[in-house]
Formats: structure tokens, sequence, C-alpha cells
């Protein structure tokens, strides 16, 4: 298995929204607010957010569901901004396991969720503060059309 590296987002970007998860039903709504909450951001000139909010949903949705499998309860989840990316924070408080990359497993027994991060984020990484362990993945803000020719 490989590890993720150590590292915290920026550290001049700010909190958006918070939500606190006690159970996998709580992930609908999770993704449904995520969502508001990313197309409510204002966008610079030309920007779009095209797949953005998706991709967004989608990793907190497996990065939470590994924080509530595998971790210790409370679940939060954040989403913050920086000049040009948002970023997704999930904290659960067990300290006792590094976050590694499943990348030996048969694709069917599940632990992709990280793999999936990396795949669909433009960075992802972990740290431990006293009480609580993170992994972050950050996305573009918006993505310019110029960018896709």
């Amino acid at each position: 298995m490989g590890s993720l590296r150590t590292s915290s987002p920026p550290p001049h970007a700010i909190e958006v929204k918070r939500w606190a998860l006690a159970s996998g039903a709580d992930l609908r709504g999770l993704r449904a607010s995520l969502h508001e909450a990313i197309t409510g951001l204002a966008l610079g000139a030309g920007e779009e957010l095209d797949g953005i909010p998706e991709r967004i949903a989608l990793v907190a949705t497996e990065l939470a569901t590994n924080a509530l499998m595998h971790g210790l309860p409370p679940t939060t989840v954040r989403l913050l901004r920086d000049d040009d990316v948002l970023i997704l924070d999930v904290a659960d408080h067990d300290l006792s396991t590094v976050p590694e990359l499943a990348d030996t497993r048969p694709l069917d027994v599940g632990g992709r969720g990280l793999q999936l991060a990396r795949a669909f984020s433009l960075d992802v990484g972990w740290y431990a503060t006293a009480g609580t362990k993170h992994i972050w993945a950050s996305f573009p803000r918006g993505e310019s059309p110029q960018a896709e020719n």
C-alpha cells in the first residue's frame, strides 16, 4: 500500500461551510448542501464550474464514508476556499491509523476512496492535529473555457 503525503491545506484558506456527520444517513444531505455551497460561490471572469461540484461531492462522499466506517466519531467535513482552489477537508478522531492508498486490493473489495480523490482532484494530503486526523483534497475554483482547448 502507498501512503499519502503529509501536509496541511493552504493556511490562509477560508472556511465556507462545515458539516458534522453521525452516520451514512447524513451523506445525502451532505452532497446536496455541498453542491449548493459550491454553486453559490462567486466565479471570476470567464470561469465556469463545469463538473467541479459533482467531483467534489463524489470525493466528499468517499472520504466521509471512509471516516464514518474506519475512523472515530465525530466526522467533520469542511469546504474551504483559497485564491484559486476549493478544498475539501474531512476529519475524524482516530489518530492511531495513517491513511493509505489501497493500490494492491482487487477492485471488487472496496477501499478505493483515496484513489478516487487523487483521480478527481488537483492534490490530496493528510495531517493530524492534537485530536483529529484530516484528509483533504483540492479542486480548481473554476475552469476557464480556454483551458479546455
